[in-house]
This record gives C-alpha cells, structure tokens and sequence, in this order.
C-alpha cells in the first residue's frame, strides 16, 4: 500500500517502544539507579544521567496536558483525519507523550480529563501508533484503521443502506422523475482505496505512464503534491465500483441508456493510497421523444476532503 503519511522508522534506542505497540502493550523505560521514568526513548536518564536503564510495561492511563484541534492537512493524505485533535498526554508515571485524541467530540475535551490507550494499527505490517480517548469511554484497546479495514468496514455499512427500502419511481412519470431533482446529496457510498499498484495498471490499459503517477521517489522529489497521484479518469472510471445509497429506484423502463457526462471536471488530486466515496444528486429531468433524459451529479472526494476529486454530470436516457 503506497502512502504519503509517515510512519514510524524505529531505531536502535526505540525498537523497544514501536514493538510493544504492535503486541498493544506500552512500555517506557525506566532508570535502575533513581526509578525515574524517561520518555522520549534514549540511552541515559534525564535526572541521573545513568545509562543503566530498563523497558517496563505501563497502564498507559494518564491525564489530558495541553491540545490543539488542526483543522488544514499538512498533507492531502491526512484530510481524512480533519480535524485532527493533537494532544500531549502526561501519564501517571509523569511522562509527556505527543499524541491524537480519538473517540471524542471536541465539546467533550477538557485539560486534566482522564484518558486511556488505545493501540491504533494503521498498516499491514502491524506498525500500530498510540492514540488516547477519554477514560469513560467505551471504546476498544485495539482498533484496525488500515486502509483496507476502514474500507471494508465502509463497503458494509453501504451494503446495509442498500436493502432499506426504496421508492419506486416510474420512468415514464414526469412529476414524480422531476421530483427527483435535488440540490442535497445522498449519504456517502462505501470506501475504496486508490493504491499504487491500482494507478501501475490503470498506466499500463492507458498508456498513460507521466512520472507523477508512477514514479513514487520522483514524485515525492519534484511533484507539488509530494508523491504520485491517481489519474483523473481513473477516479472516474472508479465511481462504477461505488455503490452510492440511493432512496429511490426508477422502473418500469425497456432500456436504459448512459449518455456519457454533460460535465466532468477532476478539481482535486487524489494521492497514491487515498480512500474515496462519492455521492450524487439529481441534477435534472427532461422529458425526450425518445424516453426521461436524467442528469446525475456525482461527485468524488477523497475521504476527508471538502473538496471534490471529481464531478461528473452524467446522462441517463430511460426508454
């Protein structure tokens, strides 16, 4: 899976720490000759000056220091983490550590509220980061926010809306297709992730292979996006694997006919490793001699993201 957002690269000195996460257990060390516990990982007590220092495993239970909510990605990755609740966090045995609330309405953060750990795995490796929630809450120790379980777990909640009920709407109907005609969106669609290997291929069918879409150490050099990004007609083609919830079903028609988009704009890059969802509105009903002309806004955005990857106004001639 390639990404933008970086990970952790463990050192000598702080194996001990990123290993622990991994096995959901937090371990700091702790000097021999005064007991003082010391983090960030290094070789010497910051009291003492001993270097005679051993890892122990902690609760991880502590109080709330200081935070700030940062509401601008420092890259377009991070957009679905907007907004972001940075936190120092200062244990019981006295250390700080920087870290993210999750779990918590920002109405709900307070300084000195009690939090507790809760071990983020966020890639395939089992690279697993240390977030914190409010003690009180009910939440697990261990959460999976890999891309692939994020989508997945998407992709089933969109399966679920799809069996609610729908209401039927005949093609043939002109007062109750153009009542379809809407400036609200629908509720999101399920997730899936645009990874390099998916761009690669899509290069391949294309023949479309410019460095900013395949070549990632070049990308991160020279690109103003700070890697590779997906080609816009590719999030497009995508939109056909998106299963947008819609509260209605048209019937009653012989063929139904894809027009092609009457507007199709690619306003926002989508990074290597981004998650997208769509959702759609009906923008327009018009009735042909041939059959019902509907026009779908549907539009793109990696998860996050205010701003629409891609817009796509597309035709619908029912028959």
């Amino acid at each position: 899976m390639s990404t933008n957002k970086p990970l952790p690269t463990p050192t000598e000195i702080s194996a001990p720490y990123w290993n622990g996460l991994k096995a959901g257990r937090l371990t700091i060390p702790q000097c021999k000759s005064c007991g003082h516990w010391v983090f960030f990982p290094r070789r010497h007590c910051d009291k003492c000056w001993s270097q005679d220092l051993a890892w122990k495993e902690v609760k991880g239970t502590g109080t709330l220091y200081t935070y700030t909510l940062t509401r601008v990605p420092t890259l377009p990755d991070f957009a679905d983490e907007m907004p972001q609740k940075m936190a120092v966090v200062e244990l019981d045995e006295g250390v700080r550590i920087n870290t993210t609330l999750i779990g918590v309405d920002e109405s709900e953060i307070k300084v000195d509220m009690r939090v507790k750990p809760v071990f983020d795995t966020v890639s395939a490796d089992g690279t697993t980061l240390l977030r914190f929630t409010a003690a009180g809450k009910d939440m697990a120790e261990r959460i999976d926010s890999t891309p692939a379980a994020l989508a997945a777990a998407a992709e089933a909640a969109a399966s679920a809306a799809e069996v609610a009920d729908r209401r039927q709407v005949r093609f043939d109907d002109e007062a109750a297709m153009k009542s379809l005609v809407s400036e609200a969106y629908s509720a999101w669609s399920n997730q899936i992730v645009v990874d390099q290997a998916l761009i690669d291929e899509f290069a391949k069918l294309s023949g479309d292979d410019y460095w900013i879409h395949t070549d990632p150490e070049r990308a991160r050099k020279q690109s103003p996006f700070g890697g590779t990004i997906a080609h816009g007609a590719l999030v497009q083609v995508l939109q056909s694997r998106l299963r947008i919830p819609l509260d209605y079903e048209v019937v009653g028609f012989n063929n139904m006919v894809n027009y092609g988009s009457d507007r199709l704009r690619f306003p926002a890059p989508v990074p290597a490793g981004s998650r997208i969802h769509a959702r759609t509105r009906v923008k327009a009903v018009e009735k042909l001699p041939k059959g019902m002309q509907l026009t779908m806004e549907i539009v793109t955005h990696v998860v996050g993201s205010e701003r629409p990857s891609v817009i796509n106004d597309l035709v619908i001639l029912y028959m």
